[in-house]
């Protein structure tokens, strides 16, 4: 045993110096860095894009009789809505209304998302088109949606807050930063007390961001036994419509 112990003894120096040399050379002294060589830069370029949806269009009695401009309220379904078969869009809100033979005295669009949220430059390149098609009052344009509908409301008044009059998010959850860019836009809340799929919470913190950015009409309508469908009950209200149509914003 005697003969083998200074070879192996030498071999453990030799590994162990070689690696302290090893670790020390990752280490580069301050006058050997490589300076960083990169430059900022900036890319900007207008791009053209097709967008598409399909819609359901209401135009009111007296549409087609009146040169008069009407008013146009704009209704964004929820997650289950979505897709491409387009009756879906009646399950609720205002078409449903329609197809059981309401009447109302505005022209109601009701476009479908094919996918899971809605896109607010889609939308608005949407209502472009409603407002070069159609006889609408630029000044009485209202936005309304339920649950994935009322975060695409939040969604799109904030993104483009000038376009509207009101809007009427129902059990939607939105982004408080946008409050002082809505400030001048009339807004009716509401969202069910016990609602476990969107929690009042997202409706209360919007509401409250709004009022803290002074914001000139902000109203709220919580129902204290409703769960997630709070959108039956208020599109059922002809109150929610007289609202509407009392709020005006300048062309």
């Amino acid at each position: 045993m005697r003969a083998f112990l200074p070879p192996i003894v030498a071999a453990a120096t030799w590994i162990l110096t070689w690696n302290g040399a090893a670790l020390a050379g990752d280490e580069q002294p301050a006058s050997e860095k490589v300076s960083d060589q990169q430059k900022s830069q900036h890319f900007e370029r207008e791009i053209t894009i097709t967008v598409k949806l399909d819609y359901l269009l209401y135009l009111p009695a007296g549409y087609d009789d009146d040169k008069k401009e009407w008013p146009l309220v704009v209704f964004l379904h929820g997650s289950g809505e979505r897709g491409d078969d387009l009756q879906k869009v009646k399950i609720h809100g205002p078409p449903k209304l329609i197809a059981e033979g309401k009447q109302f005295p505005f022209i109601v669009a009701s476009p479908q998302a094919p996918r899971r949220r809605w896109d607010p430059a889609t939308l608005n390149a949407f209502l472009d088109d409603l407002i070069a098609k159609y006889r609408v009052d630029k000044s009485r344009i209202y936005l309304t949606g339920l649950s994935m509908g009322g975060a695409g409301t939040w969604a799109l008044a904030g993104a483009y807050p000038d376009r509207f009059a009101a809007i009427v998010p129902i059990c939607g959850g939105g982004d408080p930063a946008d409050a002082p860019k809505l400030k001048d836009v009339a807004v009716w809340v509401f969202h069910g007390a016990k609602d476990d799929a969107v929690p009042l919470s997202r409706s209360e913190e919007m509401v409250k961001a709004l009022r803290d950015a002074g914001a000139k009409s902000v109203e709220f309508t919580v129902y204290p036994d409703a769960e997630h469908d709070s959108w039956t009950e208020t599109y059922a209200n002809p109150k929610l419509y007289e609202w509407l149509l009392h709020q005006h914003r300048d062309r």
